[in-house]
């Protein structure tokens, strides 16, 4: 077995003594986990005067070549997998490159995703949010009904006789010219509304024999406001309900009845949440031809719906 020199011993050999003969130098690469692979070691002979003992230089350069050689392969050996190497022309085993800085798309892609998430959920509790809220409103605002009380009703023209309608049918024909004032107060607290109704009819047996209508207007929160409707019919025929009419105009007065509808909406967020209420209005009364007093409605006289 061979061994190999030591430093020691190969500075002791000197070129000054010629006699002694030379010998040959191996250098034994230390084992690699390469091993099985058949490149166990490697052994190099000097035969030419510069690879004798007397080129310290050399040999420091020769050992440090082979020492980075041996730990170059035990490092590129620890990187390679256990099985199916590749040699390159050198002889020294491949091994794929580590990379260190990855493709790091994959989690930004992820962050990307998770922040498109949490932008949606917040959209979503946002809106969740508002839209309770818009129902609580909507629903604290249904109590406040807007109050309608019809005080009087004013004749200033009432009249019936004789006549004949558009297609020349003789019938009893009436002419009527009133008005009605009511009061309407908006209770609500944090709205104001909007008043408007249907046409105010003044009814005489099924027949309308005067309308009017109610200007649309705008209400404060917490405010009272009176209104005056026109009534107006002109040569209205009444045909079979006119046989009793001058009976009961003698007796005291003509029954008739005051309809309408009370409409209010209220914009409690704008127009994403509004109130509305509808009253219906129905008050009765007798009218006299002789009688140009305002006629005052009783509480009870009316019926609001």
């Amino acid at each position: 077995m061979m061994h190999a020199k030591s430093d020691s011993d190969m500075t002791s050999l000197s070129p000054s003594s010629p006699r002694s003969p030379k010998r040959p130098l191996y250098y034994v690469q230390s084992p690699s986990r390469d091993s099985n692979d058949g490149d166990k070691s490697s052994t190099m002979q000097a035969n030419s005067p510069m690879e004798s003992p007397s080129h310290p230089s050399y040999s420091r350069h020769s050992r440090a070549s082979s020492a980075s050689r041996v730990s170059g392969t035990f490092r590129s050996s620890n990187s390679c997998q256990k099985g199916g190497r590749k040699r390159n022309e050198k002889g020294w085993p491949e091994c794929n490159v580590i990379e260190e800085e990855g493709d790091y798309g994959g989690l930004y892609g992820n962050k990307g995703v998770s922040r498109r998430c949490q932008i949606c959920v917040a959209l979503f509790g946002f809106v969740f949010i508002f839209s309770v809220f818009c129902l609580i409103l909507w629903g604290a605002s249904r109590p406040y009904r807007a109050r309608v009380d019809v005080k009087s009703l004013a004749v200033h023209n009432f009249y019936f006789g004789e006549g004949s309608d558009m297609t020349g049918v003789p019938t009893k024909m009436m002419t009527m010219n009133c008005s009605v004032r009511m009061t309407v107060y908006n209770p609500a607290t944090f709205f104001g509304i909007h008043v408007s109704a249907t046409p105010v009819k003044l009814m005489y047996s099924e027949i309308a024999v005067a309308t009017g209508q109610l200007k649309k207007y705008y209400q404060p929160r917490k405010s009272h406001r009176t209104v005056t409707v026109n009534l107006q019919g002109i040569k209205v025929p009444l045909y079979g309900a006119g046989a009793s009419l001058a009976v009961a105009d003698n007796n005291g007065g003509v029954p008739m009845m005051l309809v309408f509808e009370v409409r209010s909406r209220g914009n409690v967020v704008g127009k994403l949440v509004r109130s509305r209420h509808r009253r219906h209005i129905s008050c009765t009364m007798e009218v006299g031809s002789h009688n140009t007093k305002p006629i005052k409605l009783k509480t009870s006289s009316c019926t609001y719906k």
